[in-house]
């Protein structure tokens, strides 16, 4: 894996570049073969909170976490918890449907310890629970913003009366707004 590590308001030190590379390697336990993928991390300050942000795009997943705490040290260690997280749930959902195909290769890495066992455990227990089926009214994505707010959701999905094409608006945690459009 090739690190791409930025600072907003810090200077990356050879010593927090180091400590980022080293924690963010022990991903690559969860894999046969170590993916060929860029880890962009973003280290930003601000006032007294240190956050990192890391995407780590592949073929068929993308990672991606952030993290805010006091400590930047603390928050590398948080957001390796979130990404560990994620390559286990999806990791039990490729391999399980991998195993339904017949096939012999996974693409993660069977590690087996009880702490992945007992997150699998809590996977497959994923329930749906509500399905709602409603028609998309063409409109534009401020429209869509104000319905939603409307409603007190956190996203709407609607039809673009533009492109005739499926959009979803969503709020984001700095409180603006963003938009979701298909290729």
């Amino acid at each position: 894996m090739m690190y791409n590590i930025r600072g907003e308001n810090i200077e990356v030190t050879p010593a927090i570049r180091e400590y980022v590379e080293k924690k963010l390697g022990k991903l690559e336990r969860y894999f046969d073969e170590t993916p060929t993928a860029d880890v962009n991390v973003n280290l930003k300050v601000y006032n007294n909170d240190q956050k990192i942000e890391v995407t780590i795009p592949m073929n068929d997943l993308v990672l991606r976490a952030e993290e805010t705490h006091s400590d930047l040290y603390a928050a590398v260690d948080l957001v390796l918890d979130k990404l560990e997280r994620q390559i286990r749930k999806h990791k039990t959902k490729v391999n399980r449907k991998m195993r339904e195909k017949g096939a012999e290769k996974y693409l993660f890495a069977a590690l087996e310890s009880e702490a992945n066992v007992a997150v699998a455990t809590e996977e497959d227990e994923l329930e749906l629970v509500r399905t709602k089926r409603f028609n998309l009214k063409p409109m534009d994505s401020e429209e869509a913003i104000l319905q939603m707010n409307m409603l007190g959701h956190s996203f709407f999905v609607f039809t673009n009366a533009e492109t005739n094409i499926t959009n979803v608006v969503y709020r984001r945690k700095d409180g603006r707004y963003g938009l979701i459009e298909p290729n």
